[in-house]
């Protein structure tokens, strides 16, 4: 009797089928919600906005980056850097990476136009990956947390990017495939989606990151889950791999152009946006200027402050991912990964109205907010996420005439 009690009170783990439907429904009344911002965003474009008056949504989906994208899968990428009247390399092509271009023309094909092939592209993967987190997300959350984490994520601030040409969506796919894949280490996956990721976007060598401190960690605690030979291999092997994916498009970049240096000479060209003349680079560099740039030169503080804003930023984070109760309940690969990207972000990255898309990729760290069990906090969750979402895309799509209004 104790044990059929047991039983008829343990229910049964909702199969594939049924969480993708579940998952369906809520990625489809958020993109719904965002198709109605992204419409009245368009009629809100006016004469001062990138877009011009009433915009339409193919507009919106080819906007910006997006743009960049269209031009790789249409002619490829350039032979010879163009370059400025100043004789400095121009924005071009090299800094935007194949697999999604290519893939959006593939899928263009029926319908004849490369921006309904991105749509499709974005939206789809966008999906995959709103299922992928959950599952990456229930190996430490219950249903329900892991559900609404997901439906965080669907409708989260930046979620216009699941329905314009960015790569974004895509290369959260196989990132949160990969996290999976090492909770459950399954590495074997991880020599397929190391290289998608790498050509999807940049932040590949932050998983490379990822990988060493895993490693790390997996030694260090190897008393509590046993750490065979095999394991150390396929961590090594793969650390080495993602090392050298996110080192070979600078190389390629250098041999199609004949110039070393190109591909860091054209993410450069994009920094001239915001402190015009020579650029340099090396670790921390960016995130160290623009600390001066927006404290000093736009906001009239002092660099100082700025640099202080800074040092207690990445404390305070770092305190987040060590001490945090509902992030320490996502597990260690979870908090390694977010600490990794910051790690890379900070090491290489210049800080603009762009760093709310480029912290996409700490997504999982959702499921943070979907540990409290109150239905009030949830839905107040939902909500604010609801109303960054059309802050976002009102500044990004119908305005974008300002410093900080470009995604």
């Amino acid at each position: 009797m104790a044990q059929r009690s047991l039983t008829q009170d343990a229910p049964a783990s909702p199969g594939f089928a049924t969480i993708a439907l579940r998952v369906a429904l809520i990625y489809a009344a958020a993109r719904v919600v965002t198709t109605v911002f992204l419409l009245v965003a368009g009629q809100l474009s006016g004469f001062d906005s990138r877009f011009g008056p009433d915009a339409g949504l193919g507009d919106l989906v080819l906007g910006w980056d997006a743009r960049w994208y269209w031009i790789v899968a249409e002619t490829g990428y350039p032979s010879e850097l163009p370059r400025t009247d100043a004789g400095e390399v121009a924005e071009n092509q090299w800094a935007f990476m194949p697999v999604y271009a290519y893939l959006a023309k593939v899928v263009a094909i029926p319908f004849g136009q490369w921006v309904v092939g991105a749509f499709i592209v974005s939206i789809v993967a966008g999906y995959a990956a709103s299922v992928a987190l959950y599952y990456l997300l229930r190996e430490r959350l219950d249903s329900t947390a892991a559900m609404w984490a997901v439906a965080f994520f669907a409708a989260g601030p930046l979620a216009a990017l699941f329905q314009v040409g960015y790569a974004e969506s895509l290369f959260l796919v196989w990132l949160f495939l990969a996290l999976w894949c090492v909770v459950r280490r399954r590495y074997v996956w991880l020599y397929l989606l190391i290289p998608l990721m790498g050509y999807t976007r940049p932040g590949v060598l932050a998983f490379a990151l990822f990988l060493g401190l895993f490693g790390i960690w997996r030694f260090v605690t190897r008393w509590r889950e046993p750490l065979a030979g095999r394991e150390v291999a396929h961590i090594v092997a793969l650390g080495l791999l993602a090392v050298v994916v996110g080192f070979s498009w600078q190389l390629l970049a250098g041999w199609v152009t004949g110039e070393s240096g190109a591909y860091l000479a054209t993410e450069l060209a994009w920094r001239r946006n915001w402190i015009p003349g020579d650029a340099a680079f090396f670790p921390l560099e960016g995130f160290v200027s623009a600390s001066a740039f927006w404290f000093g030169s736009v906001w009239g503080l002092s660099a100082e402050l700025g640099y202080l804003v800074l040092a207690a930023s990445v404390a305070g984070v770092a305190a987040i991912l060590l001490f945090v109760p509902q992030v320490k309940r996502l597990g260690v690969e979870v908090r390694l990964w977010s600490a990794s990207y910051l790690i890379y972000l900070l090491l290489v990255f210049f800080p603009q109205s762009s760093i709310f898309r480029l912290l996409v990729p700490l997504s999982p760290l959702w499921g943070a907010f979907a540990v409290p069990r109150s239905t009030a906090w949830r839905v107040s969750v939902l909500a604010l996420c609801t109303l960054g979402q059309w802050w976002w895309i009102y500044n990004m799509y119908a305005l974008g005439n300002a410093i900080w209004q470009i995604p």
